[in-house]
């Protein structure tokens, strides 16, 4: 995964070495743990206290230890694969409102062709004097305005949606290498785990042989020699350091997991945060460009403000009788 190596600094006061009873690597007793889905926790009833990793911080490296279980079926989740479901719908959510704006580019398109298209259009085109000006001075804006859209819509595209579109392009390739690596080590654990209980399981059985044949002979129930209990012996002592060896390897082994999944989610955290803090900042660029188109707009009718503050109906009166009079002399009483 890219960039996993960065958090390996970040957690190195968290291994496994450094967290005394917090430490899946510590030997402890049977009766003093639990395994559950072939990893070992302390048992409930003779719980040590542990401190968290990274106390009042909420963090993932704390919080998705044990598996849950599977609402929609009959087995479990693990924590990390909640984990890398959240990541993946993340990056959804990020590519949806990518669509969304997209959706909101062709709004602006769209009403920025209809601006034009309407400020061509003849009506009332014939108005005279100064509120015929105040009207082409309206007409003339929508087309003003129509531009301010285009270009609003041209870096909602630029400055927005295609950043949006195409932050972390091989994000889900990625988080499938990081699914993969730990569900390795997750599956070499279990694979630890059940030589454990085979190696148990042998024990147990050589030291019952072992117990048999001694009584057998204490009670002289069977011919077996000393020879015999001595090769019984020998090999539940060998089966004894067998136990010991798997134990190791499995304690080696979820040693190896846990440093990884502390590792692996804190990266996935501070992916988390770069994702949000991504989308915070082009969504304050949205808004920064819409006060701007809102700032373009109303300049757009400013002129139309000017000329609308100049119209006079008697000027505008006087302009259009002196273009059209029929003459002035008015009509008098006839005279027999």
């Amino acid at each position: 995964m890219s960039n996993m190596e960065s958090s390996s600094d970040d957690v190195s006061c968290l291994s496994p070495q450094n967290l005394g009873s917090s430490s899946p690597s510590k030997k402890q007793s049977k009766e003093n743990t639990i395994t559950i889905n072939c990893v070992t926790f302390p048992h409930p009833d003779t719980m040590p206290e542990q401190q968290l990793l990274k106390p009042t911080e909420w963090s993932y490296c704390d919080y998705f230890w044990a598996d849950k279980k599977d609402p929609q079926g009959n087995g479990t989740v693990a924590g990390f694969e909640l984990l890398l479901q959240k990541q993946l719908k993340g990056k959804q959510m990020q590519k949806e409102m990518s669509e969304f704006i997209r959706e909101r580019i062709k709004i602006e398109e769209e009403y920025a062709k209809n601006l034009a298209k309407l400020s061509q259009n003849s009506l009332a085109a014939q108005e005279e004097g100064s509120l015929g000006e105040a009207w082409a001075q309206v007409k003339k804006s929508l087309a003003d305005e129509a531009e301010v859209h285009l270009k609003f819509s041209a870096k909602l595209h630029s400055e927005v949606e295609k950043p949006l579109m195409n932050f972390r392009e091989n994000f889900k390739k990625d988080m499938k290498k990081c699914d993969h690596h730990i569900a390795d080590l997750r599956k070499q654990l279990a694979s630890r785990y059940a030589a454990v209980e085979k190696a148990r399981k042998a024990l147990t059985e050589r030291q019952r042989d072992l117990e048999m044949k001694t009584q057998q002979l204490e009670i002289k129930l069977s011919n077996k020699t000393e020879e015999d209990i001595k090769k019984a012996r020998r090999k539940s002592t060998q089966a004894g350091d067998d136990l010991m060896r798997c134990v190791d390897l499995y304690n080696q082994a979820q040693s190896k997991w846990f440093e990884e999944m502390v590792t692996t989610t804190l990266e996935l955290e501070r992916l988390e945060v770069e994702r949000v803090e991504m989308i915070r900042q082009h969504l304050c660029q949205y808004t920064q460009l819409r006060h701007e188109t809102d700032m373009f707009n109303q300049s757009t009718v400013e002129p139309v403000d000017q000329l609308l503050r100049k119209v006079d109906p008697a000027k505008d009166r006087e302009l259009w009788v002196r273009e059209h009079k029929t003459g002035n002399i008015r009509p008098v009483d006839m005279e027999i």
